[in-house]
């Protein structure tokens, strides 16, 4: 695919400076890019290589204020990193949608339906009494059980495993490897100390715009629905128990795991490798550091929380600070204890 620097400033609501003509065939780095590639500026520690670069085009802020004389022509935004982001849509759009038809050999139930526009791959399943929308792509090997629904524009890559009864909303995407939908953690002690599984006939809700990581795993609900809600992001590699609810505009980094029938608000940030006990509620807006464990309710919009446990961040960077002096805190308790 070729277009001119114009074409991507019309598209992108931007102003050209330099020569608009030029055309370019490829996304790059800024600081690897050559001749042909469009690349952007957003961080500004990578302003030095703006004037190096061999890029064609470059995507920079409305705001920049060159230092030197610059060869490629500029595509002038609001924000970089955000127009960047939209191309690398438009372009992974367009390579998904070359792909198209069925592969040999796949399986459809005689009982389910799938709109137009789409694509299976080879290997893959659909069981009885789905529902599935236009333009899906579903790669090779993956599973899509009975009385499963999928809207319009999702993509189920390859491998990955929707159970029985999971809801896709539109515009979703699901990775390779994610199993939606498994059972959720629940046995009952018995007196003997054995326990016995309690049976898990609830189901997983994506609604649209949602976006699943590689192996990651939604457990479905005991009973009713675990929701992940409109335009969330999951990251690779993260655990939610039954019963959850994860607000919409919520994103959670890789090897975090969600206990049961807790709920999360809108807009949270949760980073990588953080734990959160079943049962409890988070604010909107909350911000949990990596690594942190959460053991009770947020209550309050807004809060930033890190540690294990978690409590107020700028308290818990204090407190590292006197962690890391113990060692000097107790020599000089000693030596004062001597001079007694």
């Amino acid at each position: 695919m070729e277009f001119t620097v114009q074409q991507i400033a019309d598209l992108l609501q931007g102003k050209t400076e330099g020569d608009n003509s030029v055309t370019v065939r490829t996304l790059a780095k800024i600081e690897e890019a050559q001749t042909g590639a469009l690349a952007f500026l957003s961080n500004p520690k990578y302003e030095p290589y703006l004037y190096t670069t061999g890029a064609s085009a470059v995507i920079v802020s409305e705001s920049l204020e060159l230092k030197k004389p610059v060869n490629a022509t500029l595509i002038r935004v609001t924000d970089p990193y955000s127009s960047f982001s939209t191309l690398l849509e438009y372009y992974q759009a367009a390579v998904l949608a070359s792909k198209t038809g069925v592969e040999q050999p796949c399986f459809i139930g005689d009982t389910s339906s799938i709109g137009e526009g789409h694509y299976r791959g080879a290997f893959s399943y659909i069981g009885n009494n789905c529902k599935i929308g236009s333009n899906v792509r579903i790669y090779p090997q993956a599973y899509i059980g009975d009385n499963v629904t999928i809207g319009d524009n999702t993509t189920i890559f390859a491998g990955a495993k929707l159970y029985a009864n999971t809801v896709v909303g539109s515009n979703c995407t699901i990775h390779a490897g994610a199993v939606i939908g498994s059972d959720g953690f629940g046995f009952a002690p018995q007196a003997d100390g054995s326990y016995k599984p309690v049976p898990q006939i609830g189901n997983v809700v994506l609604e649209d715009d949602v976006n699943v990581g590689a192996n990651t795993t939604i457990d479905c609900a005991t009973m009713g629905s675990t929701i992940i809600r409109k335009g969330s992001k999951i990251d690779n590699l993260v655990q939610i128990a039954h019963n959850v609810e994860v607000g919409q505009h919520t994103v959670i980094a890789s090897q975090s795991g969600v206990s049961g029938s807790s709920k999360i608000g809108n807009h949270c940030v949760i980073a990588g490798q953080v734990g959160i006990v079943g049962h409890i509620t988070i604010a909107d807006k909350t911000t949990i550091g990596a690594q942190s464990g959460v053991s009770k309710s947020v209550k309050e919009t807004g809060t930033i929380i890190q540690g294990s446990p978690a409590f107020d961040y700028k308290q818990n960077l204090r407190a590292i600070t006197v962690f890391r002096k113990l060692p000097d805190l107790q020599r000089e308790l000693e030596e004062l204890k001597d001079k007694k």
